[in-house]
């Protein structure tokens, strides 16, 4: 009887850990459908406080006074600088990155202040006009929702990356009503080390934060493109001619961002709270000069998905929400860069579609049907992740048409970038700041450890005139089977082992006994400097199998400051593991 009671228990257990995790996928997807909601409305308030009497963004600007183009603005951003340099840094720029950084080296530790704050800030920044998109905050919101829910449960590091992951994955399944793209996303963006047991979560995430979503908001939420068809095989080669070009002006994004966001970096010259108004004078201007390129910009994409956008509106608008999104993501504005993916994909979709109807008219080309792939395939060469963008235009559409010029387009877009830069727009973001994202949980945590922070300054020294008699006496007292040799200005000039002194004394003669430590050591030495990480010292100990290695300064490279050992470094990682899984734990 008591075997049974035993087996059925067993069997409950193991019942109960196969549902609860899918149960917290059910709950985060339904935070974040609620999220992407409450996003939705936030921005309607803030137009309607910022921009009172007028249902679009557009038409508010064109109606108001010259000041309040202004003034509008300028007192967004700097609210937004002051907010992210005195609350949250970490809502500043896009928003995947951050989640990217959460998962790779902190555990799914997001603070739980991201949520609202970014909530907030973005959609404030949005209606006051900045050329920013919604999606990416709200994949930060549902990862930081997830990582909430996690925290306060106390799940364990694992489990609360996956619930990061399930957020960020409900909240782009949400935002653009596609349960497929979502789960694609967590897979190629977000580098997740993923098992095949965690898909299931994921899905289940978001497929409920679409449903969520779709209930709250309805289907009129998202874009809504006119039917697409083929009309000729001949029209594949100008979808390849769209997916080079969309590379191009992928890379210019990318660099633009890149190079402004240098400039912009915190700890530069300019006061870092005040970065954002540089976004705020740019929008400012273009109250005036451009108003279409301003906001997300979901009115001028539908138009040009309709053919309603002639050839040189398409460029202006091209060039000016460029020029827009790279001053106002660049200089530190909490926004996504998604939208203004897809609307310069639409707007270069056009051009290219004008340009080829202008060549070959009897092609009846539709510029609608380019401007559609024109989005995926921008919005490839910026992230990286083909099936995200072929699945998020296939989900608008729901058209087995539209895949073949898709994959025609997003192909070369991919490799243009790979070829010329190697980087998404969101690792870029990450590596400018000294952050290389990789796949493996491990890599990603020894690349968070500096040296300096586990070498030891318990290591022996000698001169390089250090007579044999001398050096074999330092031997037999030393703990160390080697000593560190420094020349006349204390700098490094090489390294003795016992193993170097046991082949040199069987070559030489008693005689030999004035030999120093210069005629001894080894002047080939291998060095690491204190502020590189443990995973430059892993390859280095890979490589050349050392038992240590001297440690140098970052400003002096012979001069030593300490020295770290193979053995030391296996203990350190394990203790540096077990110490960030409890302060992790104490922290939810």
């Amino acid at each position: 009887m008591s075997s049974s009671r035993h087996r059925k228990s067993r069997g409950l257990d193991r019942a109960s850990a196969a549902i609860y995790p899918l149960i917290i996928s059910v709950v985060i997807g339904i935070l974040a459908g609620i999220g992407a909601f409450l996003f939705h409305e936030l921005l309607a308030f803030w137009q309607e406080v910022l921009w009172p009497g007028a249902n679009e963004l557009v038409q508010a600007i064109d109606h108001a006074a010259w000041y309040h183009r202004v003034l509008v603005p300028l007192s967004a951003s700097l609210l937004a600088g002051l907010t992210i340099w005195k609350i949250a840094p970490e809502v500043r720029g896009p928003g995947v990155p951050q989640v990217m950084k959460a998962l790779a080296i902190e555990d799914g530790v997001i603070r739980h202040r991201v949520t609202v704050i970014k909530a907030l800030l973005t959609s404030c920044l949005i209606s006051s006009g900045a050329s920013l998109g919604r999606e990416g905050p709200i994949v930060q919101i549902g990862a930081s929702m997830g990582s909430s829910l996690a925290q306060l449960l106390k799940l364990d590091p694992e489990k609360r990356r996956l619930s990061v992951v399930c957020g960020a994955a409900a909240g782009i399944a949400a935002a653009f009503q596609a349960p497929m793209a979502g789960t694609m996303f967590a897979v190629e963006i977000l580098l997740f080390d993923m098992e095949v047991t965690a898909l299931s979560n994921i899905v289940i995430s978001a497929v409920t934060g679409t449903v969520v979503a779709r209930s709250l908001l309805g289907p009129g939420a998202v874009l809504h493109p006119p039917d697409f068809f083929l009309g000729s095989h001949l029209e594949l080669t100008i979808y390849l001619v769209l997916g080079l070009t969309s590379g191009l002006l992928s890379l210019a994004m990318i660099k633009g961002l890149s190079r402004l966001s240098c400039l912009f970096f915190p700890g530069k010259a300019i006061p870092a709270w005040n970065h954002p108004l540089a976004g705020g004078i740019v929008v400012a201007a273009l109250t005036f000069l451009l108003p279409p390129v301003l906001g997300v910009g979901y009115e001028q994409v539908s138009q040009a998905l309709h053919g309603n956008i002639l050839l040189g509106a398409a460029l202006l608008l091209l060039a000016g929400k460029l020029i827009a999104t790279t001053v106002c993501i660049g200089s530190g504005m909490s926004g996504g860069i998604f939208a203004p993916s897809l609307f310069m994909g639409a707007m270069l979709g056009t051009i290219v579609a004008h340009v080829a109807s202008a060549l070959l008219p009897n092609l009846g080309i539709e510029p609608g049907h380019y401007a559609l792939v024109g989005m995926g395939a921008v919005v490839c060469g910026t992230t990286l992740a083909p099936i995200t963008a072929i699945l998020t235009i296939f989900e608008l559409t729901y058209s087995y048409d539209v895949i073949l010029p898709l994959m025609v387009a997003c192909v070369p877009s991919l490799l243009v970038v790979k070829l010329f830069h190697g980087l998404s727009v969101y690792e870029t973001g990450l590596v400018a700041q000294g952050i290389e994202i990789e796949k493996g949980h491990d890599i990603n945590r020894l690349k968070a450890m500096r040296v300096s922070d586990f070498m030891t300054m318990d290591h022996q020294t000698m001169a390089e005139d250090t007579p044999l008699p001398r050096i074999l006496e330092l031997m037999a007292e030393s703990p160390f089977p080697h000593f560190i040799v420094l020349d006349g200005d204390g700098h490094l000039s090489g390294v003795l082992t016992l193993r170097d002194i046991r082949s040199r004394l069987v070559k030489h003669e008693a005689r030999d006994e004035n030999l120093t430590a210069a005629d001894l050591m080894n002047r080939d030495v291998i060095t690491i400097r204190e502020d590189q990480t443990m995973y430059d010292l892993l390859d280095l100990f890979a490589r050349y199998g050392f038992s240590f290695l001297p440690v140098v300064s970052r400003l002096h490279p012979k001069k030593v400051v300490g020295q770290i050992k193979r053995r030391d470094f296996v203990s350190n990682y394990k203790e540096f593991v077990l110490k960030s899984n409890t302060l992790a734990e104490m922290s939810g």
